[in-house]
């Protein structure tokens, strides 16, 4: 990770502002096309002249750089500072930067931008999403304009104000939202079995999960059965984990949801984590995604319209297997040449033709393995490589199809090859789901 400090020392600038905006420039709509990996949304910021990508993450109040990795971002006005959240450890130490340039695209400009920086070079979510990530960005995209977020096309419009959505929003269906803590909050719906209760959500589009529900925070929480305790993500102080399940049904007003996927971090991922009166849990972006969805913080309005993904079923990693990439390295690919033999030649011999082309492939590892999965009992550890999956090679794939080749289909056989130190292997197993709703 590489910063250069325009000014020595570290020291909070008198000449601080605090209005942090994006403006629209000589437009009423600004269209900002976006990557959908993983079940999340990342899209290209400028920041003072360098071309970065960014999380969108309704889930923080601040925007946050990590992960420059060989690109060069000059910042200035910095002082230290710490951060905490979801993760076992109390807190991390970081750097604020004020009066920074922020540009989306011609349309978005950000001239007073505040950056809170991780200096840990370890803190890096670009191995598990398969693109360089630079940083996350919440409250202060949102805040100021109504952002309308198509799943179907990935394109996020952002609006100068609602009066241009006045046709739009007549087939949408409108939920009053909270902003607490510069977070969206809403009532949702969740019925673990057969009772139906109004629990207070996080609308957190950094979570790629359908749900979570917080056990400690509900009186008399009972797990569904079946459940598996399970490796749930990576928060700002570590690794978190806790048990997954799935709930008799979920409901956002009139749209309902059966048999979801449904995550429930233990006690110890949430305990530095400073929650809003009242707050059960968060809905994610597995759940958000069967929408069309537009946020509107000025007026505390969230508008949802189902999509072409509303019906899909919540599949689930059924290998029981984390993946990251360890960035790419050179390959050989041997492409033959095509020879015309004449006609009038007999008895000639001739040898194959071809020549090499070298280019950069992605390199995939194991980052975790669940205990008592179907690849844990096949003898799949922590590190190793994935050299090719059922005869195909990895180096041909990225990361968010091996994880959904993951998915696909209960009863699935997986072959990997796999490179151990100086070893190769073969290994099998079948998908199986660990977790089907029982009444």
């Amino acid at each position: 990770m590489k910063f250069k400090l325009l000014l020595l020392g570290l020291f909070l600038s008198i000449f601080v502002n605090a209005q942090n905006t994006f403006e629209l420039i000589n437009t009423k709509k600004a269209v900002i096309p976006f990557k959908f990996i993983n079940n999340l949304i990342f899209i290209p910021i400028n920041i003072n002249g360098a071309e970065l990508t960014f999380l969108l993450d309704t889930g923080v109040s601040e925007t946050i750089l990590f992960s420059l990795e060989n690109k060069e971002v000059k910042l200035s006005n910095v002082e230290k500072v710490k951060f905490s959240g979801l993760g076992g450890s109390l807190s991390i130490d970081g750097l604020k930067s004020e009066r920074n340039l922020g540009r989306i695209g011609d349309g978005i400009i950000n001239t007073t931008m505040s950056l809170y920086i991780i200096i840990d070079e370890e803190f890096n979510i670009s191995p598990h999403v398969g693109i360089p990530v630079n940083g996350v960005i919440g409250y202060h995209f949102f805040k100021n304009h109504p952002i309308y977020i198509d799943y179907s096309s990935k394109k996020i419009t952002v609006f100068e104000d609602a009066s241009l959505l006045e046709k739009k929003i007549r087939k949408f269906e409108e939920f009053p939202i909270t902003i607490e803590r510069d977070k969206p909050y809403m009532y949702a719906g969740v019925e673990m079995t057969n009772e139906k209760k109004d629990s207070k959500l996080l609308i957190d589009l950094g979570n790629s999960d359908a749900i979570w529900l917080f056990p400690t925070l509900i009186k008399n929480f009972v797990y569904n059965r079946p459940n598996i305790d399970d490796f749930l993500g990576r928060g700002f102080n570590g690794d978190i984990y806790g048990k997954r399940s799935r709930i008799h049904n979920f409901y956002l007003g009139n749209f309902k949801f059966e048999k979801p996927l449904t995550s429930m971090p233990d006690e110890f991922s949430i305990q530095h984590v400073n929650l809003v009166e009242n707050r059960k849990g968060s809905v994610g972006n597995e759940i958000m995604r069967r929408f069309t969805v537009i946020f509107d913080y000025p007026n505390k309005k969230l508008y949802l319209k189902r999509n072409r993904y509303f019906k899909d079923p919540f599949h689930f990693n059924m290998s029981g297997l984390d993946f990251k990439q360890d960035g790419l390295e050179w390959q050989q690919d041997r492409i033959n040449i095509e020879t015309q033999k004449s006609a009038k030649v007999v008895n000639e011999v001739y040898k194959e033709a071809f020549r090499y082309k070298f280019s950069l492939k992605p390199i995939f590892s194991i980052a975790g393995v669940r205990k008592d999965s179907p690849a844990y009992e096949a003898g799949l550890k922590k590190e190793d490589r994935i050299l090719s999956i059922n005869g195909d090679p990895t180096s041909e794939m990225t990361l968010e199809k091996i994880v959904e080749l993951m998915k696909s289909n209960e009863g699935r056989n997986i072959t990997m090859v796999i490179q151990r130190k100086n070893e190769k292997l073969i290994l099998s197993f079948t998908l199986q789901d660990p977790i089907p709703y029982q009444e």
